[in-house]
């Protein structure tokens, strides 16, 4: 026989959480909870949330993960255009098994491995309730920490790559910042596409990760000299695409790095910068923000599609970097924002 010991503090908590579910006939589950906006402080775990029940053409999914991505630390401030309801549940990217599906949502069943490219309850928490058309099918070959790494940087890599660039194959493209999330996804698309892919990072360990993921050259960005050995690499011509992590450092060096008739794709910006009108005119060059949430249904299924093949072909393979358990919350939304020499995607565990 064996004796399990439950301490003191731990035993008020589960008698506290059966005594509500009892109550109430609710299913309890813990998720972070943000009910002011500001710091990575105002994220708080709590153990007693409902679990919510999927409505006409939603699902109810068991998360196994979840990625973090620096627009959630933006909302979380209160700083982003998007302002949700308070109190929340941030996270829209995760990973894990259909437990319930509401009415009409056909496409699934309980059990189904899957990954979301949003949520309506939030990502951070045990469960989360998601729309049927923003859930995709995971593939075996992808593990659940894989599958959290797919939403907002594929898909948005994607949408800069074929529909902001138009990139063709044959064409150069720079990934400005490529050992994070979005921009390895970027050179994985890319080279997939048939493009020449040049990739920066910070780190001897972000270069050697860029150039296992689809990069032919990779440039340390924080040698002064780096521009200049881009500029010696590519030549006259210059680069026809470049996609643009930090446009408040680099958008004046990126125009100047241009083709003509090139194109900067801005996916992550922390700031103003002052440049100069002219640096576009005589390449006729253009600077195109990307916002993935612009996308329709349609575009969210073309997207789908095509990273779908990806995954089935073998080329889409997300690269996992750092992992913190619902606890460390807090922690990693200072690290997404603050540490430098990111790779990977960042992600919580929730198995």
């Amino acid at each position: 026989m064996v004796k399990i010991i439950i301490p003191m503090n731990m035993q008020g908590m589960l008698c506290r959480r059966t005594q509500v579910t009892m109550a109430t006939g609710l299913k309890l589950m813990r998720a972070i909870r943000v009910f002011e906006f500001g710091g990575p402080e105002v994220l708080k775990l709590q153990s007693d949330v409902a679990v919510p029940t999927p409505k006409d053409h939603q699902v109810l999914i068991k998360v196994h993960a979840c990625g973090v991505n620096p627009v959630e630390t933006y909302i979380r401030s209160g700083t982003h255009k998007i302002k949700p309801l308070l109190p929340y549940t941030p996270g829209s990217d995760v990973a894990g098994v259909i437990e319930a599906v509401g009415d009409n949502a056909s496409t699934f069943k309980k059990g189904d491995r899957v990954f979301t490219t949003s949520t309506i309850s939030g990502g951070y928490a045990e469960y989360a309730l998601a729309a049927d058309h923003t859930v995709y099918p995971l593939p075996e070959k992808l593990d659940f920490k894989q599958g959290a790494a797919i939403g907002i940087p594929y898909f948005t890599a994607y949408r800069a790559l074929l529909h902001s660039a138009r990139v063709k194959a044959g064409e150069s493209v720079l990934v400005h910042g490529a050992s994070g999330g979005v921009g390895l996804a970027v050179c994985q698309i890319a080279r997939a596409y048939g493009l020449k892919v040049l990739g920066t990072a910070g780190t001897g360990e972000g270069q050697n990760i860029v150039l296992q993921n689809g990069a032919h050259e990779v440039f340390n960005h924080r040698e002064h000299n780096y521009i200049d050995k881009i500029k010696k690499s590519v030549g006259e011509k210059g680069i026809d695409v470049i996609i643009e992590m930090l446009a408040n450092v680099n958008l004046n060096n990126d125009l100047n790095l241009l083709s003509r008739g090139g194109r900067v794709i801005v996916v992550g910006s922390r700031g103003p910068i002052e440049i100069n009108p002219r640096d576009t005119m005589t390449k006729e060059s253009s600077i195109i923000g990307v916002a993935l949430y612009s996308s329709t249904k349609e575009e969210f299924r073309q997207y789908a599609a095509a990273l779908q093949a990806g995954m089935e072909i073998g080329w889409l393979k997300p690269v996992i970097g750092s992992q913190y358990s619902l606890e460390k919350v807090a922690q990693a939304h200072e690290n997404i924002i603050h540490s430098s020499g990111a790779t990977g995607k960042m992600i919580l565990l929730l198995e």
